[in-house]
C-alpha cells in the first residue's frame, strides 16, 4: 500500500514543548527550578493529563504533597501554553506545502483534553489544514498503546501502510510501525521533508 497521507505528532514535531519554559519565568534560581521540575511538576505527573485525568484532581493530589508550591502547581493549567515555545523551524512551510499539494494531513498527539482546545484555537492557522487529530486525553489512550493507532486508522479512514507517521519519540515510532503506519523518527524538518519527497508526496 502506497503512502498517501501524513500524520503528525504535535509536541517537539510541530511545536517545541518544555515545562522549563514556563517555570523559569516563575522560579528565578536555577537550583530551585531544577528541583521543582525533578520532584514536583514532573513529566510523569503531567502524563496523567495526557491519559485523560482532570487537572483539578491531579493538582489537588500534588498540592496535598507539596502545599508550599500550591501557586506554582496551579499555574500549570492556565499557563500551559507558555510551555510551548513556537513552531519548529521549517514545519509551517512543510505543512503548507503538503496542504497545497492536496496531501491529507492528520495528527496523533498525547495531549490533555483540557489543555488541547485553547492551544488548538491559538494555532488555528496551522491546525485548520488538518482533517482530524486524535487527542489522547479525549480518548483515554496514549501513545505508544497499539489501541490509539488502531483508533487513528479507523478515524482517518486509512488502510495499513497509507499513513506516514512522524514522532520525536522512538518508542512511539516503533509502535506506529507495528500497528499500521510507516514510522519516521523526527529530528528536524529537512529530514522529514526528504522522506516525504522520496515517497512522492511532494
Amino acid at each position: 500500500m502506497a503512502v498517501s497521507a501524513v500524520v503528525f505528532d504535535v509536541g517537539n514535531v510541530l511545536y517545541r514543548w518544555s515545562p522549563r519554559a514556563l517555570y523559569e519565568r516563575l522560579i528565578p534560581e536555577d537550583r530551585a527550578l531544577d528541583a521543582f521540575l525533578e520532584n514536583v511538576v514532573t513529566t510523569d505527573w503531567h502524563f496523567q493529563h495526557d491519559a485523560g485525568r482532570d487537572f483539578a484532581d491531579t493538582s489537588a493530589e500534588l498540592i496535598a504533597r507539596f502545599p508550599e508550591h500550591r501557586d506554582l502547581i496551579l499555574a500549570w493549567q492556565p499557563r500551559f501554553n507558555d510551555t510551548i515555545t513556537g513552531v519548529i523551524e521549517g514545519m509551517t512551510e512543510l505543512v503548507a506545502d503538503l496542504d497545497s499539494a492536496g496531501v491529507p494531513m492528520f495528527g496523533i498527539t498525547n495531549f490533555s483534553h483540557e489543555f488541547w482546545p485553547p492551544f488548538r484555537d491559538s494555532e488555528a492557522h496551522l491546525f485548520d489544514r488538518f482533517r482530524d487529530i486524535v487527542v489522547s486525553g479525549d480518548e483515554k489512550l496514549v501513545k505508544p498503546d497499539p489501541a490509539i493507532y488502531a483508533l487513528a486508522l479507523k478515524r482517518f479512514a486509512l488502510a495499513p501502510g497509507e499513513g506516514l507517521f512522524l514522532d520525536d519519540r522512538l518508542d512511539n515510532v516503533d509502535a506506529a510501525n507495528a500497528n499500521g503506519f510507516v514510522g519516521h523518527h523526527f529530528t528536524d524538518a529537512a529530514r522529514a521533508r526528504a522522506q516525504i519527497v522520496e515517497l512522492g508526496l511532494l
